[in-house]
């Protein structure tokens, strides 16, 4: 209580009697510098350290929205699904030719030659159960040799 006073009475005081050798400027008045405890120079130059920081950071976050929708428009094209216009704009936010991730680009490669080898015939075969292919492919063999034996006793050949 007696801090509020002096300070009330004491602040008006001083108005008074002149104390204090001219204008003071209060905490609240204080230059954002000197409240960080810097010069104008530095204060500036750390402002547009943050700017450029901040610049940088939208950039790569810009980025990483892009190569999110180029992934979302390449699995739509995959499932033919309908195009979405946000990833659109999205992909030409960031200047349009925009490249998946290293990851991703393996995974997809990955995926891309397993359904490869699943549209083959011996992809088909493999996924067929209680089927031999080592016996399949014998019998394929010795029916080609049949075939060549077959030719050679022709007579019109």
């Amino acid at each position: 209580m007696a801090f509020m006073v002096k300070s009330v009475i004491g602040g008006q005081l001083k108005n008074l009697t002149g104390i204090g050798g001219g204008e003071q400027k209060s905490e609240g008045e204080k230059t954002e510098a000197a409240a960080q405890g810097m010069t104008r120079e530095e204060y500036e130059e750390y402002q547009k350290q943050l700017l450029e920081e901040k610049m940088e950071r939208d950039a790569n976050f810009t980025q990483k929205k892009a190569e999110r929708a180029t992934m979302r428009t390449h699995f739509r094209e995959k499932y033919r699904l309908p195009k979405s216009d946000l990833d659109e704009a999205q992909i030409q936010l960031a200047g349009g030719d925009v490249d998946l991730p290293k990851d991703l680009a393996k995974m997809i490669e990955e995926d891309n030659e397993d359904e490869e080898d699943k549209n083959s015939v011996i992809g088909h075969l493999t996924n067929i159960q209680n089927l031999d292919l080592d016996s399949l492919k014998d019998k394929a063999q010795s029916t080609l040799e049949d075939l060549k034996q077959g030719a050679e006793k022709c007579s019109l050949m």
